[in-house]
């Protein structure tokens, strides 16, 4: 398999994704991979050029940037150039660390949506931290549509779905629908039509809604939101992660010796606690509904980020995740546009 990378993406770019990609094609040998960026930056820093293509790219797409602006406007950029060699077939899959929303529109309008999917939606993996039958659940959408209508909602559940068991291997995963209580009256009008919607289903292992509260608790497998609410939470609980750890880490500083001293006997645990709660070994975030795999990295990603990120798209292509969300909206095309139609009316 053929990955595309924009090597210019992430605030660590190229040295940071370069070392990734080493890391990776060190691990997987069925693996060739396509460097998109300023060749004279790239090169220097390979320790070996076997399975690593280098393209040149006269041009950066900068993180500040309007997205879709200079998705239109830079053809000659890394970023544009790594996609279209997935639009071309010349590679299987597309990933960058670079700006967000010109990887999702590079993803929309360079590569595709799958036919009969209507918005794409933003998956992320999470960690659970409190039940041993689980140890990571899914999340989409959490940005790539910042208003997302009934319909929308019901088919991020089947993605979801599909990338839960192909990729994260859960069976039968459990979805739940993000909103303000547990009750399936509660929530506004789009989030109340989408608990009934997705609980008629037979196709879905549909639970009811689950709260934000209960999220890194194992409350679901998959848990389907709109783009704004999924980008609030997702940033929430960052937050409120890197918050805990500075108050724990200045009150340990300010506290003593004595402190300090016990701090260095737990130090093994805080390590735990911190690889337990570490996101970013299940990889980015993808773009689910796009014709070929589109995965987003943070822009602050470390080499280690990178290789993993790499196995997640391995996995994809692996399991031929796509192939089987294309073969079910194929199948289920007429069933798809019934309940959009129904959807209008409600």
């Amino acid at each position: 398999m053929k990955i595309a990378i924009d090597a210019m993406g992430g605030d660590y770019a190229p040295t940071e994704v370069v070392k990734g990609v080493e890391l990776a094609r060190n691990a997987y040998p069925d693996i060739e991979f396509k460097l998109f960026g300023q060749i004279d930056k790239i090169k220097p820093l390979i320790e070996n050029e076997e399975r690593i293509e280098l393209i040149q790219s006269d041009e950066i797409i900068e993180m500040a940037e309007e997205p879709v602006k200079a998705v239109m406007k830079k053809k000659n950029s890394s970023l544009d150039m790594a996609a279209q060699s997935v639009k071309d077939h010349e590679a299987d899959a597309f990933f960058s660390a670079g700006n967000t929303g010109a990887i999702l529109a590079a993803g929309l309008f360079i590569i595709g949506r799958i036919k009969g999917i209507d918005r794409p939606g933003l998956a992320t993996t999470l960690p659970i931290v409190n039940d041993p039958e689980h140890d990571n659940f899914v999340m989409l959408d959490v940005g790539a549509n910042a208003e997302s209508k009934l319909f929308n909602l019901y088919q991020y559940a089947f993605m979801g779905k599909y990338y839960a068991e192909n990729v994260r291997k859960i069976n039968n995963p459990r979805i739940g629908l993000l909103n303000n209580g547990t009750e399936s009256d509660k929530g506004d009008s789009l989030h109340k039509a989408a608990n009934e919607l997705l609980s008629k289903d037979n196709n879905l292992n549909f639970i009811g809604n689950v709260e934000s509260r209960e999220l890194l608790n194992g409350a679901a497998d998959v848990v389907i939101t709109d783009g704004f609410t999924g980008n609030a939470a997702l940033k929430a609980i960052e937050g409120t992660a890197l918050s805990l750890l500075t108050l724990i880490k200045g009150d340990i500083m300010s506290a003593g010796l004595k402190s300090k001293f016990g701090a260095l006997m737990l130090k093994p645990t805080f390590k735990k606690i911190g690889k337990q709660m570490d996101y970013s070994q299940y990889g980015g975030a993808v773009l689910m509904g796009t014709k070929a795999p589109v995965v987003k990295a943070h822009g602050s990603s470390k080499a280690n980020t990178i290789k993993n990120t790499i196995f997640q798209i391995k996995s994809m292509i692996d399991s031929k995740t796509i192939d089987n969300v294309v073969s079910y909206f194929d199948k289920n095309s007429g069933k798809m546009a019934e309940i959009k139609q129904n959807a209008k009316n409600k």
